[in-house]
């Protein structure tokens, strides 16, 4: 498809209770979104790589910048065939993996649209539903913590992610553990450690964890090999793994025993998938996560979940989860399996974002053209 046009928006997106985890904390989502084009025909990416370079080196408005500046102006008038064809085309600027995600997705999205064949399909997806999983930040209590563990469980979410961080960790841990036993927990650390903390990670052990995510350094394979060999518990990575090679380094060095994989950590879907088939490949279960996109931005992750070697429930969040009133519509809604587990069904069309709630929500705006 030739990409004829792409229109870029930087937004903030407020949240109903700010997001707080090991690398601090955000009262609204930045995200950047584009309306590709395509003749007639456009659909929309987005990437949400927050207001600060915290969880990753990339930014809201630096992501803004380096998709108007450079990588949009390196495809746009050109035929673009594949997502492989479009990665190849932003090949030579380095990292900026959020920013590529912009564009990949819009891409897949408008591929989707154009073959009409449904983006879970087109990315080679079996299946249409997946069941998730429930996740709380780090709030004001442990007990009004315990209070919305408690709702979750008793709406038979599988399993519950926790975030860690020094002050909210080892009693907050045990609190949980004590009222729920014999739930699915896992932790996610955001890099908030180091192998001198490996003493604490041996104490976790006892909590019978389903993982520990991304408990070091945001870059790092090295160390966290050298944890894994320390603990029973199963290592997750996250932030490291930005990239096909990063994944594939940590599996030669057993770096890790599961992997997350986010759209826009990695440079967009054309990359998730070929690290959902390389950890098929060497039998490292994977999962999705997400940076509580809008809804445009979830449906993508949505999609990318159904494939066969995402075996863990995603982080995928209802509308109402974290926004009074979301972006795009539809919105995000959870449905529920046969057996009353909550569950993501993918969409058959895409949502887009509403034009006024657009508008509000607008920080920077730019056509490339």
């Amino acid at each position: 498809m030739e990409i004829d046009r792409l229109e870029l928006f930087h937004v903030a997106m407020p949240l109903l209770y700010p997001w707080r985890t090991a690398y601090g904390e955000d009262a609204a989502i930045h995200a950047v979104l584009c309306r590709m084009s395509s003749g007639s025909v456009d659909a929309w990416g987005e990437s949400s790589p927050l207001a600060a370079p915290c969880y990753s080196p990339e930014w809201g408005g630096g992501v803004f910048a380096t998709v108007r500046d450079w990588l949009a102006p390196a495809i746009v008038g050109k035929d673009i065939k594949s997502g492989k064809q479009l990665q190849q085309e932003l090949h030579l600027y380095k990292g900026n993996c959020f920013a590529k995600a912009v564009l990949d997705t819009a891409w897949w999205a408008l591929h989707s649209k154009l073959t009409g064949i449904p983006l879970h399909v087109a990315l080679g997806a079996s299946r249409n539903e997946v069941p998730v999983g429930a996740d709380f930040g780090v709030m004001d209590s442990i007990d009004d913590l315990l209070e919305a563990i408690g709702g979750a469980v008793s709406q038979c979410f599988p399993r519950v992610k926790l975030k860690f961080r020094p002050g909210w960790d080892i009693d907050m841990l045990r609190a949980v553990r004590k009222q729920h036993p014999d739930h699915t927990f896992h932790i996610d650390c955001n890099s908030g450690y180091s192998l001198d903390d490996a003493s604490l990670f041996q104490t976790i052990d006892e909590f019978n964890l389903a993982m520990i995510e991304q408990p070091l350094a945001h870059d790092d394979v090295h160390d966290h090999a050298k944890l894994q060999k320390l603990i029973r518990t199963p290592v997750c990575l996250d932030e490291t793994i930005k990239n096909v090679r990063n994944a594939r380094q940590a599996i030669e060095l057993k770096s890790c025993q599961i992997v997350n994989v986010k759209p826009g950590r990695v440079g967009g879907l054309t990359n998730a998938v070929a690290i959902h088939d390389l950890c098929q490949a060497a039998n490292i279960p994977c999962w999705v996560g997400g940076m509580l996109e809008s809804s445009a931005g979830s449906a993508h992750c949505v999609a990318l979940s159904m494939l066969d070697n995402f075996t863990y429930p995603p982080d995928i969040f209802p509308t109402s989860r974290f926004y009074a009133e979301d972006l795009s519509d539809p919105p995000l809604e959870l449905c529920e399996s046969a057996d009353g587990i909550p569950s993501a069904r993918a969409f058959e069309q895409l949502p887009e974002p509403a034009p006024a709630r657009l508008k509000a929500l607008t920080v920077q705006h730019a056509v490339v053209s």
